[in-house]
């Protein structure tokens, strides 16, 4: 057997796949297959809305990402974190906290306007 998971001898299209919930949004981490073999991962955001008549929708934004990208992706990544963990260090210098800035930046401005 490849590396690939294969059920009935069939091979399968996504081999792997794992959600995470974080807050109000959902990621999910799905290894697909191309027709020759080979792997990418797509990451999807999906955070659920409320449409003007009352009903519940997903939006969703995807990224496609290839095995050739895969170490360029991740050292902007890792770079991006680096930045973030240090801007923190620096702010709590300042008596500025992180937690501070969440309680005020989760606001949906679309429901001030309703009433």
């Amino acid at each position: 057997m490849d590396d690939f998971e294969k059920h009935n001898g069939e091979r399968l299209e996504n081999p792997f796949s794992k959600p995470v919930k974080a807050g109000k949004r959902t990621y999910f981490f799905d290894v697909k297959v191309t027709r020759e073999g080979e792997q990418y991962l797509t990451i999807t955001e999906s955070k659920r809305q409320i449409d003007r008549g009352g009903k519940f929708f997903y939006e969703k934004h995807k990224i496609f990402l290839y095995q050739e990208d895969f170490e360029n992706f991740l050292a902007g990544l890792n770079e991006a974190l680096d930045y973030v963990a240090d801007s923190n260090a620096s702010a709590a210098t300042f008596g500025f906290a992180p937690e501070d800035e969440a309680r005020f930046s989760d606001v949906n401005f679309d429901e001030l306007g309703e009433k």
